[in-house]
């Protein structure tokens, strides 16, 4: 609250030459990077470097993250047939040889084949037979019929 009452009151006054404090202008801060961070010059050269080398091995871990996700995209595509990804081939190049993909991801993915395997199978085609309301199939059919001789008996003089 004072700070907006000052800011109403004293800058008006101070334009009339009433304001009484003169701001300082000079800057305070030192021009030293080493000495603004409270550093000495070599603890803030040792400092800088273990950034920089943080830095990169957090890119190198997110790259080599971003190959094992191109990996399984490239798995997946192959699996169902899916034309292959230019742009997920570049970053496996990119990230070397060396990339597999993570063991839970292949997991999931072989979880998810055996389940397709299973309905592709004759068991599983019977099962989903099983599945089948058979009287309901029979209805679809019988109003199918009796919609199709409808439409034959308009159109046909003879019938």
């Amino acid at each position: 609250m004072a700070f907006l009452i000052k800011s109403m009151v004293g800058n008006p006054l101070k334009s009339m030459g009433l304001g009484g404090e003169k701001e300082k202008t000079e800057e305070t801060t030192p021009s030293d990077p080493a000495a603004a961070a409270g550093m000495t010059r070599e603890e803030y050269e040792e400092y800088q470097k273990q950034v920089v080398e943080e830095k990169m091995q957090r890119d190198a871990y997110f790259l080599h993250r971003k190959a094992e996700r191109a990996t399984l995209r490239t798995c997946l595509r192959d699996k169902y047939r899916l034309p292959k990804s230019e742009q997920d081939e570049n970053m496996i190049q990119m990230a070397g040889d060396d990339v597999d993909v993570p063991e839970e991801l292949l997991k999931m993915v072989d979880e998810d084949a055996e389940e397709e395997e299973e309905k592709d199978s004759i068991l599983g085609q019977m099962q989903n037979l099983q599945n089948m309301d058979l009287e309901q199939l029979k209805e679809k059919a019988q109003a199918t019929l009796t919609e199709i001789k409808a439409k034959a008996e308009e159109k046909c003089l003879i019938m």
